[in-house]
């Protein structure tokens, strides 16, 4: 059986645990709050309403093409095409195509930027593949203008970055849904989580400061899972509501 991504992948490594995943997490919606095409979500009321939930559901939704049978993956980002097709047609307008490529771009950046919080850092070759494989997710959604290696999309990150961020009254309003959805304590624990993955430019429009309290925390974490104390620690700090979803994403595929 053919999967999407190869078995020994390291993007399989980074998107096969919870605590991985819940960074790129929180750096996605750090970034995505900036988005100048954010007002797209706000048009169907579902993102305001379950901020948490919609931003989970993105996340979850690009693990499960990652550990897909490769058939099965297109098929899962046709559905994804398909579902915001039908937001452009009672819209009556097109979703920009660079829209797109800044959410494709997030999961790039956060998935490097979380697991080499948490693990390592990665090589050249190890940062190419992980390009790779959100490139032909991309490709699959027919995204044009997607450049062809890890390298050479570094600068158009950071075009992307300048032009298409903007701190608007979208951002402000999705910060006080956080705040609302998960409550003041775990509210500053995700801006200070945000502001360990996020890129200067984030930082920037968003004012975060330049240290975070949980930087020295991060070694303690890790050393947490070395005596399987971290899914205590995350049935502690983490609603709820999706503790269940969280757990699975432990779960490696096959």
């Amino acid at each position: 059986m053919e999967y999407f991504v190869q078995k020994d992948s390291i993007v399989r490594k980074i998107w096969g645990k919870s605590d991985t995943i819940l960074f790129i997490f929180a750096g996605a919606a750090a970034e995505f709050a900036l988005n100048k095409a954010v007002d797209w979500l706000y048009f169907t009321g579902k993102l305001p309403a379950d901020p948490i939930g919609r931003l989970f559901s993105t996340v979850s939704y690009a693990r499960w093409i990652v550990f897909s049978e490769k058939q099965e993956a297109y098929r899962a980002i046709h559905k994804i095409t398909s579902i915001h097709s039908g937001v452009e047609k009672a819209r009556g307008t097109t979703i920009p195509d660079w829209a797109y490529r800044d959410v494709l771009f997030m999961l790039i950046h956060y998935s490097i930027a979380s697991y080499e919080l948490l693990e390592r850092k990665l090589d050249s070759a190890e940062k190419e593949e992980v390009y790779q494989v959100f490139y032909r997710l991309g490709k699959g959604m027919d995204l044009k203008e997607l450049p062809g290696t890890y390298n050479s999309w570094l600068p158009v990150r950071e075009e992307h970055m300048k032009e298409h961020l903007q701190k608007s009254r979208y951002s402000v309003d999705l910060f006080k849904q956080y705040r609302k959805n998960l409550g003041n304590t775990r509210y500053a624990i995700l801006k200070e989580a945000q502001l360990l993955v996020v890129p200067p430019r984030v930082k920037e429009l968003l004012h975060f400061g330049r240290f975070s309290w949980l930087a020295p925390i991060v070694p303690l974490y890790k050393f947490s899972r070395l005596l399987r104390l971290d899914r205590l620690i995350k049935a502690i700090l983490l609603p709820s509501a999706y503790q269940e979803q969280i757990r699975g994403l432990d779960v490696q595929a096959v």
